[in-house]
This record gives C-alpha cells, sequence and structure tokens, in this order.
C-alpha cells in the first residue's frame, strides 16, 4: 500500500507561484512513474504533469507547458510541482498518483490552489 499526501497548496495571486509536494509512504514510489492531476469546481479530473521514476522523463499538458515544471526525490520518496505564472484558470484542487500506463494505483487527497485575479 501506497499513502501519498500533497500540501503546498494555497491562494495566490495570478501571476505568483507555488510548490506543491505529494509525500509518500508506506511503501517506496521510487519505481513508479507519478503524475500530478487537477479537478476545477464543476469539471471532471484532468492530467497536469508526469515524470518518471528516475527523473529523467517528463510529460505537460499543454496548458502548463512553459509555466509548470514536476520533479522528484526519490530519497526523500517526494514528488513535486512548481507552480509559476499562474492563471486563475488554474484554480483546481491538484491530486498526485502512482502511474502504471492507464492504471492509477494510488492517489493522494489533493490540495486546492486558488488563483485570484
Amino acid at each position: 500500500q501506497v499513502q501519498l499526501v500533497e500540501s503546498g497548496g494555497g491562494l495566490v495571486q495570478a501571476g505568483g507561484s507555488l510548490r506543491l509536494s505529494c509525500a509518500a509512504s508506506g511503501r517506496t514510489v521510487g519505481s513508479y512513474t507519478m503524475g500530478w492531476f487537477r479537478q476545477a469546481p464543476g469539471k471532471d479530473r484532468e492530467f497536469v504533469a508526469r515524470i518518471s521514476w528516475s527523473g529523467g522523463i517528463t510529460y505537460y499538458a499543454d496548458f502548463v507547458k512553459g509555466r509548470f515544471a514536476i520533479s522528484r526525490d526519490n530519497a526523500k520518496n517526494t514528488v513535486y510541482l512548481q507552480m509559476n505564472s499562474l492563471k486563475p484558470e488554474d484554480t483546481a484542487v491538484y491530486y498526485c498518483a502512482t502511474v502504471r500506463g492507464s492504471t492509477y494505483d494510488y492517489w493522494g487527497q489533493g490540495t486546492q490552489v486558488t488563483v485570484s485575479s
């Protein structure tokens, strides 16, 4: 079993930055691809970014390319999402998850990000 806990969300003005963390416990996630997703009110959950187990391969949704950066520290069992140039439309609950192909075995409880205009 893997437990994932997101943190780092909050209220920020448009153009600001936040860094989200996803801390894993119960089992190492060093062998997992990890992903960040988000869900805005009234919308479906959507993919934001993912990172390979080694950290060498990353992939982003088009709407965050050039603004967000995903990284990981396997020694700390933690994945990060650096979010810059935030926009009001980035407002959502952000979740991390383990990724195996199209299967997401473990999810965190989410952290709220609110961007004011």
